[in-house]
This record gives C-alpha cells, structure tokens and sequence, in this order.
C-alpha cells in the first residue's frame, strides 16, 4: 500500500492525527522543512521544525488550467528563515512541496502541493510568501522567436559553449565598491576590455557567497585594473577583499559567436533575415545589387 492510500484508509477512520509539513529547498541546493504539528516531523532525509511558526492558508487548487496558488506565513528567524536571507533573494523561486502527513506514522503522507516561491514580503518580525503552483508555467511562452539575435544562454544546450573552460572565467577580488552595483576589482588584466560584458558575476565568499549578478559594463584600465558595473547591486553587502566569479558574456551578435566563441555551428538567431523595410524596397533602391543578402 502507497503512502497515499495508506493516508486515505487512515482519514476513513474518522479520528485523525495529521498535520502539514512544508519542504522548501533553495536553488543554491539548501533544504528547509517546516511544519504546523507542535513537534518536528522527520522524513525524506530532512527534520520539519514545529517551532517556525510556518503555516499556510488560502489553499486554492483546480482541476482546469487555472493557476494554483497559495500563501505561506511564518515567523522570521536566526535558525530558518531570516531576514537577511529574504532581503538578499536566496528564497526567490526556491521549490515547494507540502504532504499532508499522518504525524503518528509518516510513511503515511500524500503531496498536497508542488511548486515554487513568488513575492516574499516581511514586516513585524514576520513574512509572508507567494507559493505558485505547476501550473503557472503555462503562461510562459513557448517557441521560437525569428530574430537576427541569438536566443540561446550562452552555456546552455542549446549554446553548447563550455563557460568552465579555460579563457571562459576569472576569479578576482574586490578592491573598491562603488556606487550602484560598481565594483572595482583586480586578478583578470589579461583578459581584453569588455570580455565579460553581459556576463554573470558570482560571489565566493564574504556575507553576499553564492548570489550572482549580470554584468553592465566591463571596463579595463591601462594599469591592469577592472571596473565591472552592475544592472543590479547585490541584494547582501560585498566588502573589500571578497572574491568573485567572472563568467564570459555574450551580446547574442553572430560575429561575436564566430570570432569570440567559434560557435556559429549552434548560432540560435537568423543573422540573415531581411530588415523589416525589404518589402517596400524596389531593386533600384537597394543599397546591394550584387544579389546577395540584404543584409
């Protein structure tokens, strides 16, 4: 007998002891447990604390292709959930699992919910946390697009580039932060002005390790020093003599993926679609006659 239909016959009983435990794991791969029973439940290699406070309401689940949707409120803590931890992102769109368990056997438990976190918002000492179900990827688009750029992330499948190749990263160190998201650093002057442009910039270490950014501007000094500006600050303070991730970046252009990466094989745009005026364009007035591309 399943675990769920073990739960079942035991909810045909009539008198039930079961309660709900909330699993919530981080993408930097940190698993939190949580539960409304007032002692902590253990299963799935992972302790559910009853002393968080955590619980949920508004539980909203449908059979069509509406988006099930939830709320989860607890009590911010030193031990789970902190502050600075919401403050810096590292619960944004962490995974959500909720069983509902029977607290005295819980080999006996189905899963109520599956999903991921959304809007987090705190205040008084507390938090309360949008939980979106499966069902809201389906108002992403999916498909193609036909467009001169690339639309692939650089290193993914599709991409095919290897960003922990040698030449791909650099770890430096920070030497003076700026304002808004400006970081100057030293430890990667071999690399030429604007290699790391549109790439990402992960932290080693120090109170901001394991966020990561996306790279503004790369700008090389003739001393060697690198100035690296930020679409975003970090969300966690970054000191002086932090280490840090430089990942390559990619402005999506197919010369760029042939003389930067050798990679035109896997180019993902259409470098040769025809500019939006070409249907109004007499052969008199292209700017080429050779019959070749409009381009």
């Amino acid at each position: 007998m399943s675990g769920a239909e073990a739960l079942a016959a035991h909810l045909a009983e009539g008198v039930t002891t079961v309660a709900r435990a909330w699993e919530v794991r981080r993408k930097d791969g940190r698993r939190f447990g949580f539960t409304d029973h007032d002692l902590d439940l253990e299963f799935n290699s992972l302790v559910f604390r009853a002393d968080t406070g955590m619980s949920a309401a508004a539980v909203q689940q449908g059979t069509g292709l509406s988006v099930d949707n939830s709320e989860a409120i607890g009590a911010l803590s030193d031990a789970s959930v902190t502050e600075a931890d919401i403050a810096a992102g590292r619960f944004d769109g962490a995974e959500v699992t909720a069983w509902l368990v029977n607290w005295t056997n819980v080999a006996e438990r189905k899963v109520l919910f599956r999903g991921s976190l959304g809007e987090i918002t705190r205040s008084g000492g507390a938090f309360s946390a949008e939980l979106r179900g499966l069902t809201e990827w389906l108002n992403r688009p999916v498909g193609r697009v036909y467009q001169a750029p690339c639309l692939a992330v650089l290193g993914d499948a599709a991409c095919g580039v290897d960003t922990e190749a040698a030449g791909m990263w650099a770890e430096v160190v920070v030497d003076e932060i700026g304002p808004n998201g400006r970081l100057a650093v030293t430890g990667a002057a071999e690399y030429q002005a604007e290699w790391f442009q549109r790439g990402r910039v992960a932290v080693l270490d120090g109170d901001a390790a394991g966020l990561w950014g996306i790279i503004k501007r790369d700008i090389l000094y003739e001393d060697g020093a690198r100035r690296i500006d930020l679409w975003e600050p970090f969300r966690a303070t970054v000191a002086v003599g932090d280490r840090l991730r430089l990942i390559v970046g990619c402005d999506k252009r197919f010369e760029t993926c042939r003389t930067k990466f050798g990679n035109v094989i896997n180019y993902q745009g259409f470098p040769d679609i025809p500019q939006e005026e070409w249907v109004l364009t007499h052969p008199t007035m292209a700017r080429a006659k050779q019959g070749g591309s409009l381009r």
